[in-house]
């Protein structure tokens, strides 16, 4: 027969307890069962600030859509397009020429027709590559499941190569 080892109950020492597995502690410390911690900006020295309402993070959930920016990137794009295509077009010397007739000047009415006709269509370039690129950089981003500067790399290129494949 087999020696029982001696009980606590009778009286004799009770047996150490089982060594810390190194598992079990990366467990509590990294894995599933870790606590998460309420971080307290206050504590390290920075400017504390109330929590955050139900409307706040609703507000910054749909400002952190994809919609959103694809949204903002159009709109930004259209913008800062429209001012490029007119700044180019003011320093353009055949703005307003006319090739059936080299020699008459052109009027106010005429240059500044071309200005905006020139202004629409660089801002209807920019505002599809500055929504193409959002889109795509979204995809990238829900596909990878980061979001770090790789992404922006990765749709640029992307973007790029969809703009020199249609004019192939």
């Amino acid at each position: 027969m087999a020696a029982v080892p001696p009980s606590s109950a009778s009286g004799g020492p009770e047996p150490p307890p089982p060594p810390l597995q190194y598992s079990l502690l990366l467990q509590h410390l990294v894995g599933e069962q870790r606590r998460p911690r309420a971080w307290d900006p206050a504590a390290l020295g920075g400017i504390p600030s109330p929590p955050k309402s139900e409307e706040q993070k609703m507000v910054e959930r749909a400002m952190e859509s994809c919609a959103f920016k694809a949204a903002l990137a159009c709109v930004g794009g259209f913008v800062l397009g429209g001012a490029f295509g007119i700044f180019t077009a003011g320093i353009d010397t055949n703005v307003g020429f006319d090739p059936k007739d080299p020699y008459r000047t052109p009027t106010a009415k005429e240059v500044l027709k071309d200005m905006g006709q020139r202004g629409i269509s660089y801002a209807k370039n920019f505002a599809i590559v500055g929504a193409m690129f959002s889109c795509t950089e979204c995809v990238v981003e829900s596909y990878r499941g980061k979001s770090d500067w790789k992404n922006s790399v990765i749709s640029g290129c992307i973007t790029g190569g969809a703009i020199g494949f249609r004019g192939w």
